[in-house]
């Protein structure tokens, strides 16, 4: 049996886990710790780095503790450290993977530098089995990319967002309305009371044979329709994030669509199709009602893996780092001397678009 432990600190969430891989190649997650710096962030409406390094700093040796008292192993028992190395907020990712070295060296374990987005595009393998090779959507507040996933390391990026990623769209409507911080889950909550027909909000890049996205229009309609009619109701709110949601989830509709008819273009004799969602924004229920009936069109399989293994998490680093030991992929020479990066594109072969903005293709 393999055992890996895995640190997250690229955001707001301070996190540590144990994955273990038996000798069949069955993945269990031992421990999955946790803890969220919201209520830290609440009060300003988004996450501020300085304030997320600094609880990093205080919380993550007692969170690695807990983790590895849950999971019954103490380090001598362990195969290997992995930490989130990028991309994400530089503060946090020197907490995290300076620990991991720490805790390498003194042990004398191996050290896996892992890409965050790595821990997502490989999750539905941990939690659902998925083969090579299968589609990810990665929808969360830094990201919005459509990748194809061949293998370990083996990623080729078809879309992103050429402006704002959809869960910074949320959030930002969510401010311009007067909802609290988190902004995703305070929208999809205020438009379950709403009118989805009451704002006609645009569709962006609707026809255009690219498969890229654009949320930005959208952001700026939102904005003009509440100044509009200002000061708003509790109703117009609701009205205004369901006209929202819905104009998000018909976006995605069109746009997805296209990326999910190229991959049956390419790849027509899989058995089991699949598309991954993963990333913060994949716990919207519209949004997976919505992916789950256009893979049906497409005769594709959805695989969603439980809300807390999409937002930010230790399992699915330590599983990703799992993975690259398992095909001879960790070098522990380049972890250590690996630098933290605060932009780290999965696919570093696609070329960055102009216009892509702060968190775009290069994020």
């Amino acid at each position: 049996m393999l055992r890996m432990l895995g640190i997250e600190t690229s955001c707001d969430e301070t996190a540590a886990s144990v994955v273990a891989l038996d000798e069949s190649g069955t993945p269990k997650i031992l421990s999955n710790v946790v803890l969220s710096q919201i209520e830290d962030h609440a009060a300003f409406g988004g996450v501020v780095p300085e304030i997320a390094a600094r609880a990093h700093v205080e919380a993550l040796d007692g969170i690695v503790a807990s983790a590895l008292d849950e999971a019954g192993v103490s380090v001598d028992d362990l195969d290997g450290i992995a930490a989130t190395a990028g991309p994400g907020l530089i503060g946090g990712l020197i907490v995290g993977l300076m620990t991991a070295k720490a805790i390498a060296a003194a042990s004398g374990k191996p050290l896996v530098a892992v890409n965050h987005l790595e821990g997502h595009a490989l999750t539905a393998r941990l939690t659902d089995g998925v083969e090579f090779p299968y589609l990810l959507l990665l929808v969360s507040g830094g990201h919005t990319q459509v990748i194809l996933v061949r293998g370990v390391g083996d990623y080729e990026r078809w879309a992103t967002t050429i402006d704002d990623a959809l869960g910074e769209a949320f959030d930002k409507t969510a401010k311009l309305v007067g909802l609290p911080y988190p902004g995703g889950p305070n929208v999809e909550r205020a438009a379950r009371e709403g009118d989805a027909s009451r704002f006609s909000f645009p569709r962006p890049l609707r026809g255009e044979a690219r498969l890229d996205f654009s949320f930005s229009g959208l952001k700026t309609a939102v904005r003009q329709a509440a100044t509009a009619i200002a000061p708003l109701s509790d109703q117009d709110v609701a009205d205004i994030c369901a006209s929202f949601q819905r104009a998000i989830t018909e976006t995605l509709e069109e746009r997805v669509g296209k990326s999910l008819s190229r991959f049956r273009e390419i790849y027509p004799d899989i058995d089991d199709p699949a598309l991954v969602v993963a990333g913060g924004v994949a716990a919207n229920k519209a949004i997976r009602e919505t992916l789950d009936r256009l893979c049906g069109k497409h005769a594709m399989r959805l695989v969603a893996p439980p809300i807390a293994l999409c937002t930010d998490n230790a399992a699915m680093i330590a599983w990703a780092g799992l993975e690259r030991m398992r095909a001879g992929m960790a070098s522990n020479d380049e972890s250590m001397s690996f630098a933290p990066r605060s932009r780290w594109p999965l696919d570093e072969r696609a070329s960055p678009m102009i216009g892509s903005g702060k968190r775009g293709a290069k994020a």
